[in-house]
């Protein structure tokens, strides 16, 4: 099996086993399509040939295009994932990235939007018509639960327990998980599912909540252009990207007294680590405020 059969296999592994958003997909495609091309400027043609060496050549010819550690970091995670698979599926030796260091990660905190800023994405999407109705549900939702947007894309009618206030999703790894929202979300999603869905899906036939204007499932790619598009018409002056909202969820709920199991447990979290950043952004929020607010600080 050549190296293209190879990458065909892990794609979809990552896709349908790993449940991976399509632009986590899109990276890992990309990153690999890169490192193939560098082994063929390096002449090696045949993948089961890679050594340390090689990886070393390449990890150095990633400083050398001046990108950032967070990047080459996320370019490493990709290949080796890929041996990993390899090794257990075509027996690829992976011991090439096995020992490649990780560059430390620079230190950044999630960027999240403060509440009156969240008042103003909501106010940008008010409407009666039907992709108004739309995306008040999908940002309500967004923020009442923090889910990724690869869970939110993948949520069907029968997830919703409209009468409970609870959704089930599916998260990385095919986990499942139950996530309640609150009133607000619960009144724009009925809205949306009573008044607009029907009027979207016109000839289609499919259980799927979020849809485009011609009733097809919407896409990662969709629920970017629809936030996009709030930003300009709050006239917030950032870049947005669809998780700065869980960032946003996982930040409000800390500030407001959660505690951090819970928080960890509703964004689906394998680690307390990866919640645990989430502290340094209340914290360094605590820290504005009181140098703002206090007379001697």
């Amino acid at each position: 099996m050549n190296k293209e059969e190879m990458l065909k296999s892990f794609m979809t592994y990552i896709q349908l086993e790993k449940n991976y958003s399509e632009h986590t997909v899109h990276h890992y495609e990309k990153d690999l399509e890169d490192f193939f091309l560098f082994l063929e400027k390096e002449g090696i043609p045949d993948i089961r040939d890679v050594e340390y060496l090689h990886a070393r050549n390449y990890v150095t010819n990633l400083y050398e295009m001046t990108l950032s550690r967070t990047t080459i970091s996320r370019k490493i995670s990709s290949i080796r994932s890929f041996f990993k698979y390899g090794n257990r599926e075509f027996g690829l030796s992976e011991a090439a990235f096995r020992s490649l260091y990780h560059p430390k990660k620079e230190e950044r905190l999630p960027q999240f939007f403060y509440e009156e800023e969240m008042e103003a994405l909501f106010l940008s999407v008010q409407g009666e018509d039907k992709l108004s109705l739309r995306n008040m549900a999908i940002l309500e939702l967004l923020y009442a639960t923090g889910m990724r947007v690869s869970e939110c894309i993948n949520i069907r009618m029968q997830d919703l327990d409209r009468q409970m206030q609870i959704v089930k999703v599916m998260g990385k790894g095919r986990k499942e998980r139950y996530i309640p929202y609150g009133q607000f979300a619960h009144e724009a999603l009925e809205h949306y599912i009573e008044e607009a869905r029907p009027k979207l899906m016109k000839k289609q036939d499919h259980q799927g909540l979020f849809v485009n204007n011609r009733g097809e499932l919407l896409t990662d790619r969709g629920i970017r252009h629809i936030l996009s598009e709030c930003m300009k018409k709050a006239s917030i002056n950032s870049t947005i990207y669809p998780h700065m909202i869980r960032h946003t969820f996982a930040t409000h709920l800390l500030n407001n007294g959660a505690d951090m199991r819970t928080v960890q447990e509703l964004l689906g979290h394998s680690h307390l680590s990866s919640t645990q950043v989430y502290t340094h952004v209340t914290k360094e929020h605590l820290r504005k405020t009181y140098l703002n607010a206090h007379p001697r600080a």
